[in-house]
């Protein structure tokens, strides 16, 4: 079995690639602004050219979105240069999980395919994911009820933030030379210890009200760019999963299309 994985965020297409006997390789390619599909499709097919994967020999391709104006240019690519449809989740393919959001349809596809995998990793009752993207958002799993989250500012933009109007500001690497706060004796060094510590005390802080207000203990699921620099200095981001959401799509093809398409026949 092979699967083609899609998550399409504002700044990247994550990509993934998943063959039953060899796991799942990812690559990451620029969130398309200005391109094409014949652009997008050409990448793709030299993509499975690289894998040696003939387009023919996928069983399904799936995507998650959160920029609509990229879907149907994807859509166009995998109809053009692979000859497969493309299903996007939930729009196509529904998750497996009691949506109790005010408004269901308003939940970002990444958070609801990020909080079932997390809820298929995790073996408390309940379970948070942290996904650290544009947005750091915080998604509830209780049993198998999708309970919502919050959506806090996210570690990149909010460096961006700061250097809005700041001609002098340096880059950041958050990359903690100490696992300890330390008071930062340069501007770079102030910078990264206070976005650093800032966010790993902003997780922490959540996860604990979360706890309280829950009544039960959370196992916490992190993913995102900026969790595995987080986690050192965070014992709460104790399970980091970088293919998170591409595992999520896996297993909502495993459990939810594969056996509807083997009912119909």
């Amino acid at each position: 079995m092979a699967l083609l994985l899609f998550d399409i965020g504002n700044t990247n297409i994550k990509i993934g690639l998943y063959r039953k006997e060899s796991g799942l390789s990812s690559y990451v390619l620029p969130t398309p602004r200005s391109s094409t599909a014949d652009q997008l499709g050409l990448d793709l097919a030299a993509l499975l050219a690289r894998e040696a994967l003939a387009p023919e020999s996928l069983e399904a391709i799936l995507a998650i979105s959160v920029v609509p104006p990229v879907n149907p240019m994807l859509r166009q690519a995998c109809n053009r240069f692979i000859g497969r449809p493309l299903h996007f989740v939930p729009e196509d393919i529904p998750v497996p999980l009691a949506n109790l959001y005010e408004r269901p349809e308003q939940v970002g596809a990444d958070r609801l395919v990020a909080a079932y995998a997390a809820r298929r990793v995790a073996s408390t009752h309940c379970v948070v994911s942290v996904d650290f993207g544009t947005a750091t958002t915080f998604d509830v799993v209780r049993g198998q009820s999708y309970l919502g989250g919050l959506i806090c500012p996210g570690v990149l933009s909010s460096a961006r933030a700061l250097a809005q109007d700041t001609a002098k500001l340096p880059q950041i690497d958050l990359e903690p030379e100490s696992l300890k706060l330390t008071i930062g004796r340069s501007t770079v060094e102030s910078l990264n210890q206070g976005l650093l510590f800032g966010f790993a005390s902003l997780v922490e802080g959540i996860l604990d009200r979360l706890e309280n207000h829950l009544g039960e203990p959370v196992t916490v699921i992190s993913t995102g760019g900026f969790a595995p620099q987080l986690a050192r200095v965070c014992p709460a981001i104790a399970n980091v999963r970088p293919e998170l959401l591409l595992d999520g799509l896996r297993l909502v093809y495993e459990e939810v299309a594969a056996p509807a398409a083997r009912r119909r026949t």
